[in-house]
């Protein structure tokens, strides 16, 4: 077991967990103080709803749509003096209108102070979206500022730790490198000794004597046996010569009988057919005399069938004759 390596990669280990620890504590403190700033946020954006919704209120409280104005509103006119009673309410006609010009003049600084109102309204409430606008715009440039600080700062700790890996990494190829280079020295040099010590050996150097058995001269080891001397391949060869003999004795005997089994199979076939034809003559001999007896009882059947024909119309009555004639004919 390489121990320096272990020890190397136990140390990059626990230098990743802890660039990891210091990573996690950056991210959860970023993301307490954003939604710290989220939540300052939200409340700015109640807080400006409450105050549209109020400007809201009070505007409506003069628009002439509010479905409860006829509740709300006080009788047609009060008196004579009364700033309500405009023209077209139907309250003065012509001829009784005796404040038509301070009735007008109020009404011109009513409806001044009105719309300069509502324009301050608005303009507050403009001024508040501004303000939490620029606040939310600012609070994102920084959280987006933070966010691409901390992937800068992800991104060093990657190179760091890929350099420190790219380091180990060599120095480990380098180790390795080297070892593989002392064990293919070690290989090769076994290699020759085995090579040198078989070939000095009495296997490859074919001694005869490594084969002798020792049971007996008569038997050999198989697996240092190389082969037969001059003497023995002689015995062989002339053992397997006699042998092709035999052999073309034992076919030439084959053969002779097969000759002779055919010479036979010939004869009966011959003697088969001739006892053939001779059945077939006399069966036709014996057809032909059984022909001619059958013609011959055929004719005198007949004959005797005319006779007796004869013999029964001549003994036959007339009168029963008619009557057999004419119920056939009915």
């Amino acid at each position: 077991v390489d121990k320096d390596a272990l020890d190397a990669q136990v140390k990059e280990r626990k230098i990743q967990e802890a660039a990891e620890k210091a990573r996690h504590e950056e991210l959860a403190n970023e993301m307490k103080q954003n939604d710290k700033i989220i939540c300052m946020l939200e409340e700015r954006r109640k807080n400006d709803i409450r105050n549209i919704n109020k400007a809201i209120t009070e505007f409506q409280k003069f628009d002439l749509s509010d479905p409860q104005a006829l509740k709300k509103d006080k009788p047609a006119r009060l008196s004579d003096d009364d700033p309500r009673c405009t023209v077209s309410g139907l309250q003065k006609f012509m001829g009784e209108d005796l404040n038509y010009d301070q009735r007008t003049k109020f009404q011109k600084e009513q409806l001044r102070e009105w719309s300069l109102q509502q324009q301050k309204d608005w303009k507050n409430v403009l001024a508040d979206q501004k303000f939490s606008d620029d606040l939310y715009d600012k609070n994102r440039i920084a959280l987006d500022q933070k966010t691409m600080e901390q992937q800068q700062k992800e991104e060093e700790n990657k190179r760091a730790v890929c350099a420190a890996t790219k380091d180990f990494n060599r120095i480990q190829a380098a180790e390795v490198a080297e070892r593989k280079k002392l064990e293919k020295y070690q290989k090769m040099k076994d290699d020759m000794a085995e090579i040198t010590s078989l070939l000095q050996g009495d296997f490859l150097s074919e001694n005869p004597e490594q084969a002798v058995s020792s049971f007996g001269s008569h038997r050999v080891i198989t697996d240092r046996w190389k082969g037969m001397n001059q003497d023995q391949l002689m015995a062989i060869r002339s053992f397997q010569q006699q042998q092709v003999l035999e052999k073309l004795r034992l076919k030439e005997e084959e053969r002779q009988r097969d000759a002779e089994w055919d010479r036979q199979r010939v004869q009966a076939a011959r003697a088969q057919l001739v006892l053939e034809r001779h059945q077939e003559r006399q069966n036709r001999e014996r057809r032909q005399a059984l022909d001619s007896i059958n013609a011959e009882l055929s004719l005198e059947q007949k004959s005797k069938n005319v006779y007796l024909k004869e013999e029964e119309y001549s003994n036959f009555p007339t009168s029963q004759y008619y009557a057999q004639f004419n119920t056939t004919s009915r």
